[in-house]
């Protein structure tokens, strides 16, 4: 018990420490007060361990006339304290709160937001869909685009995952193919400050708005496969009915409508850039995606995909089954972007949604595009037969 009650004070106290460190900087004064008071504090409770020996040392000397405090009241007051000042930074910390207005990073600067046709409910007009044109890793000409789509040519789904720090954490996007029209994606990210990085530990306290971006393959993409140099792998999923791809896609106008009407923030564990769009997805298609810990490793997100069917055992429909292995290799498309002219010289919107198209295309070279399923008793059966033949 002793032990429990041990870590479970030192892991609060790293917890409030953290998030007084990331909110305030390692060199404020507040950060190096509220250090030296919890610090001490748990200096004093560890101390108490040793208090007969203090007061034998202490009886032996000039002091030794006056009464030594109780051992068991001054661990309930040094306790106390602690609780204190525990519950103080704790209220504080949820108190803190996100906000619109920061100095933020170009990629992030505007909110995507849309309109839905008076006369046609399929006919959604997104305004700041993003379709920069990148140059390196951090120089861009910026474009915010006003871009109408049909929900009624809504094709498909597609996941990408961008494997930036090794196998187990990816970022992960998706995309939305359209019968007569380029894809679109969206991606949740954090909402940078000029000057900001990112740090997943920071992710835990409070450090980063969330952020949701509608861009053009072609730029939200080929930043990751082309500029930044991450590992990039496109899945289309397969049995899905069009109405589960249409309800998906209203789920991130119902996102968008909720930050730009309150911003929130990001949090590495439980709302992160995988883990939303899982909450989603569930939404529209309940048991079908049962709970998995790799909703929580990103970077294994396409393993899950493959386990529960979403990924077609044989796309290509030879009778010859893909294994995951297979379907790494198939659906990288660094090999494919490499090269890609990502500069458009005139400045028509005509010739800037040829290049977005073409980069579309280009990226999807030899990846089987799934139809749509007829109907849900279909889409079910034939999920469940994919995840039994590829297990």
């Amino acid at each position: 018990m002793t032990f429990l009650i041990a870590v479970t004070l030192l892991l609060s106290a790293l917890w409030l420490l953290l998030a007084i460190w990331y909110q305030y900087g390692v060199s404020s004064v507040l950060t190096w007060l509220a250090t030296i008071a919890i610090v001490g504090i748990l200096a004093a409770l560890l101390s108490t361990r040793y208090w007969d020996a203090v007061t034998k040392i202490l009886h032996s000397d000039s002091l030794s006339n006056k009464r030594s405090i109780n051992k068991g009241t001054a661990i309930k007051l040094l306790i106390g304290a602690y609780g204190a000042v525990w519950l103080v930074g704790l209220g504080w910390f949820f108190s803190i709160e996100p906000k619109q207005d920061r100095e933020w990073m170009a990629e992030v600067d505007q909110r995507v937001s849309y309109e839905r046709d008076a006369t046609n409910p399929d006919l959604i007009t997104l305004t700041n869909v993003r379709n920069f044109d990148w140059q390196t890793e951090e120089d861009a000409t910026e474009h915010w685009d006003t871009r109408t789509i049909d929900l009624s040519k809504l094709s498909g789904v597609d996941v990408t995952n961008s494997y930036w720090m090794g196998p187990l954490i990816a970022h992960t996007l998706v995309s939305f193919r359209f019968e007569d029209d380029r894809p679109l994606a969206f991606s949740f990210e954090i909402r940078k400050e000029d000057g900001e990085s990112f740090s997943a530990l920071a992710g835990f306290f409070r450090r980063y708005e969330l952020s949701l971006i509608a861009a053009e393959e072609r730029d939200i993409i080929y930043t990751r496969s082309n500029a930044r140099g991450e590992q990039v792998y496109l899945f289309p999923i397969s049995n899905l009915q069009q109405h589960e791809v249409r309800s998906l896609f209203e789920s991130y106008l119902t996102a968008a409508d909720g930050l730009n009407a309150k911003p929130a923030w990001y949090n590495t564990l439980v709302s992160n850039c995988t883990n939303i769009i899982f909450y989603m997805a569930r939404i529209v298609s309940g048991d079908r995606l049962p709970w998995d810990y790799r909703i929580w490793v990103s970077g294994w997100l396409p393993n899950y995909l493959y386990d529960v069917g979403m990924l077609d055992a044989a796309p290509e429909k030879d009778n010859q089954p893909w294994s995951m292995n297979t379907w790494y290799e198939r659906t990288h498309i660094n090999p494919k972007a490499k090269g890609f002219d990502n500069q458009v010289n005139s400045q028509s919107d005509i010739d800037r949604d040829k290049n977005s198209r073409k980069f579309s295309q280009q990226i999807r070279q030899d990846i089987p595009i799934p139809a749509l399923a007829n109907s849900q008793a279909s889409a079910e059966a034939q999920a469940k037969s994919t995840a039994q033949a590829s297990n």
